[in-house]
């Protein structure tokens, strides 16, 4: 590589850099002494990463704190570059990647997992008893046959039954599964093996699953529940993997909180009339459940893909790996750096971590690498990305964002795709044009480099200075707002399709009573009533669409608008309807609207229950004078009638007595004699 000491120092904001040829053999002595010379060591090379951190262990608690960083694969060795003199673009690039390396990432919150190594093996036949001695010397290991039978092991040294899985939930160290006729094999099995006893239904609690069946597997998403693991029986080296990796899941482990949720702005439910589900209809390994007017997020189980935070409207989910708002200063600095070093119309290529990165490790050594233009944005999950990103990345200057998606995701495509397409909308709606965002799902690095070198050039996007921070809405606030200032066509407003998160409402004001129900279901105060007077009004900004005031409308006269406004009067609530408030007609003081009093009024006329005098009129009444009215027509009104006299045990078989002795009398009358006391 031709790297320029002197621009990439400069454009890192002053930072010492020295450059070096041979660093981690000929020049490790260099090492050493920056290393004691410094606290903090950002070095650009991830390959060697091991032999820089064994070198420090000596140095014990003057080591410094080393981080790595590849420029390498992802700028360096690109067909961009020049082997005489440094290429700007590729020189922007780096500094991009140093600068972006050099910021403090805050550790995610996590949850710890324990796993005492108890393992379940479900199969039909051999294939589950060979896999289960296998790892039999390192886990403690049931067998449970759904299938045929089979020659009877001659060392019974694994507990062996028979059963019918009907169903199972959990995680690593917490897995129950629930067997029918479960019963254990016979001692006495000879040609084949033979269950005895009557079968019983259970629930095994285990710390991981090996499932062989070759059937449908026990969970949705099974690649993604930790802990359990359903190869194809068929598939020798995919068994094997999987009793490599169930050997290793023993002890305590560390994962991630991937989702930061804040039940306050949750706009799932209000009241029991349900309003937004996105996030569990989205979630693949079915770790979100509903909780009252919330919903539960399951640490344990989730996986960490982000598609429920990049589709909650009012961003009670957030992507907490990494925390805080460490992702936007990321994007930021990247961005920033790179056209601040001269690097022009940069293209963001939005990849995970593992697959994404040896991608483009393929790339740079058995091809072309990636253009010096596109600029590699690792993330845990590239279905986190959502509608705030997208804007972001374009307000800070990306031309194109460009979102390589792994393998294994289908299932997740259409939610991210979703995002893609509304972020296109905007962008298109304020004239910087469409084809600004894509996926691709390119699993050959040859083909995945020839899609990034065949991206056609679009015109440049304008470089906004603002810090994105806090949840959803504010980063999407400051990023539509930085758009909306240099948008080649500043409209006022951008028809949005259905489902989008913004909107206006239409309220139809002759049959709205200004009952404030809307007001007491809108999760993000977009409603709001007066304390002063009966009126509604109404924040467009704050709108998410979630439908709850419409659900929750008694009268049925709210509709969603769909669309996103960048008028002023949509930043401030507006007065949708008031009214003069309705006066007692005892004492004069305003208490309701007249709508709402007239319609009730209306609704119980003739009423079974408002048939005595003046029981209307009541209604017209404030609270006060309704409960002195009340107390006014009946001198009684505490009185709760005459109580009935206790009867006990004794006055039953009293009566029971004088019944028979009544029907023992008129036996007699008649001539007759009883034959017993009965």
């Amino acid at each position: 590589m031709t790297i320029d000491g002197k621009t990439l120092a400069k454009a890192c904001g002053g930072k010492d850099l020295d450059v070096a040829t041979h660093l981690c053999r000929a020049q490790l002595n260099e090492f050493e002494r920056q290393a004691k010379d410094n606290s903090k060591l950002l070095i650009a090379c991830t390959q060697e990463a091991p032999l820089f951190l064994e070198t420090t262990e000596e140095m014990g608690d003057s080591a410094p704190e080393l981080r790595f960083t590849n420029i390498r694969e992802r700028a360096g060795w690109t067909g961009d570059a020049d082997a005489k003199k440094a290429n700007p673009a590729v020189t922007a690039k780096m500094a991009a990647l140093l600068a972006e390396a050099s910021l403090d990432v805050p550790a995610a919150p996590s949850v710890s997992l324990v796993s005492g190594g108890v393992l379940l093996v479900i199969g039909k036949g051999q294939e589950a008893l060979d896999a289960a001695r296998q790892v039999s010397h390192r886990l403690d290991v049931t067998v449970i046959l759904t299938g045929d039978t089979m020659t009877p092991p001659g060392f019974m040294d694994i507990p062996i039954f028979r059963g019918r899985i009907t169903g199972s939930q959990g995680h690593i160290g917490a897995f129950q599964v629930e067997i029918e006729d479960f019963t254990p094999a016979s001692p006495s099995s000879r040609a084949e093996i033979a269950f005895e006893g009557a079968g019983q239904s259970g629930t095994s609690v285990c710390d991981l699953i090996l499932d062989l069946r070759g059937d449908t597997a026990l969970f949705t998403a099974p690649d993604k529940r930790d802990g359990y693991f359903n190869p194809d029986p068929g598939n020798p080296t995919l068994v094997s993997q999987a009793l490599l990796e169930l050997t290793d899941l023993v002890g305590e482990f560390e994962k991630p909180r991937y989702i930061d949720y804040d039940a306050s702005i949750c706009a799932h439910s209000r009241a029991g009339i349900t309003g937004c589900t996105r996030c569990l209809d989205a979630c693949p390994t079915g770790a979100i459940t509903p909780d009252g007017d919330h919903v539960n997020y399951d640490p344990y189980i989730c996986a960490g893909c982000g598609t429920c935070a990049s589709i909650c409207p009012t961003g009670a989910a957030k992507y907490a790996l990494p925390a805080g708002d460490v992702l936007y200063e990321r994007l930021r600095t990247l961005l920033g750096t790179f056209l601040k070093a001269g690097g022009e119309n940069p293209q963001l290529l939005v990849h995970d971590g593992d697959w994404g990165d040896e991608m483009i490790g393929i790339m740079a050594r058995a091809g072309g690498g990636l253009p010096a233009g596109v600029l590699p944005f690792a993330v845990n999950s590239a279905t986190q990305v959502g509608l705030e990103f997208l804007l972001t990345a374009a307000a800070h200057g990306a031309q194109r964002v460009v979102i390589a998606l792994p393998p294994g995701k289908a299932e997740e495509k259409d939610t991210l795709a979703g995002e893609t397409n509304l972020a296109e909308t905007v962008l298109d709606g304020l004239g910087y044009g469409a084809g600004r965002i894509e996926i691709v799902e390119e699993t050959d690095p040859e083909a995945l480099e020839k899609r990034l070198r065949g991206l056609a050039p679009l015109p440049g996007m304008p470089s906004g200075g603002f810090i994105a921070m806090g949840r959803k809405r504010s980063v999407l606030s400051l990023a539509l707002n930085a758009l909306h200032e240099n948008a080649p066509k500043p409209v006022d407003t951008i028809e949005l399709p259905a489902g989008a998160p913004f909107g206006a409402v239409e309220v139809n004001t002759d049959g709205c009573t200004i009952c404030l129900s809307c007001v007491g279901a809108c999760p993000t105060g977009a409603f709001k009533d007066n304390e002063e007077m009966p009126q509604l009004s109404f924040a467009e900004e704050a709108c998410v669409q979630c439908g709850l005031c419409r659900n929750t409308c008694p009268e049925s006269v709210i509709t969603l608008v769909p669309r996103l406004s960048f008028l002023e009067a949509a930043r401030s609530h507006q007065v949708i309807k008031q009214e003069e408030p309705f006066e007692c007609i005892s004492c004069g003081k305003p208490f309701g609207a007249k709508s709402t009093i007239e319609t009730m009024i209306g609704q119980l006329e003739g009423h079974s229950m408002f048939t005595d005098e003046g029981a209307l009129d009541r209604l017209r009444m404030c609270d006060d004078c309704r409960i002195i009215d009340m107390a006014e027509q009946d001198a009684h009104p505490m009185a709760i009638g005459s109580r009935p006299k206790v009867r006990t045990t004794d006055d039953y078989l009293r009566e029971r007595e004088e019944l028979r002795q009544q029907a023992a009398n008129d036996m007699q009358d008649k001539g007759l004699e009883p034959e017993d006391d009965s």
